[in-house]
């Protein structure tokens, strides 16, 4: 298994229903997105964020698949103007040391293919995670 997880706070400024849209959408991929095994979307606790959404997939082509559904894409669009700093990470018990290579090699992929995308996680006040753009 893979649990992708993400912590976020959001801006001052946030409207409450454009932040209430956005963890709905969370929601949505947990729902809809095939390669989700299992989710939960909430309250982050115990630090500095607000919210927080972890993802499980079966392995690396679920990963691949969930990283590139187009819901995914629209959720990064709609949340994350709304977002101060976010963390993305990856746990994973799949013991081949490949792995690890293949979810940054999917996120940099990602970036490469989509410069939209790029300026949005650049237009966060701070982000650190699973091949952050330009930090490989």
């Amino acid at each position: 298994m893979i649990h992708h997880q993400i912590r976020l706070a959001m801006r001052s400024d946030a409207p409450r229903d454009k932040v209430e849209e956005a963890l709905e959408m969370l929601r949505r991929m947990g729902r809809e997105i095939d390669a989700v095994a299992y989710w939960t979307v909430g309250r982050d606790v115990g630090g500095d964020f607000d919210y927080g959404a972890m993802f499980a997939v079966e392995d690396i082509e679920g990963y691949r698949a969930y990283m590139y559904a187009p819901l995914h894409r629209r959720v990064d669009e709609i949340g994350l103007p709304l977002v101060r700093t976010m963390v993305s990470h990856d746990l994973t018990d799949d013991e081949d040391p490949a792995t690890a290579d293949l979810i940054r090699q999917i996120h940099a992929e990602r970036f490469a293919g989509d410069p939209a995308l790029v300026a949005l996680i650049e237009g966060l006040g701070s982000y650190e995670g699973s091949s952050a753009p330009g930090r490989d």
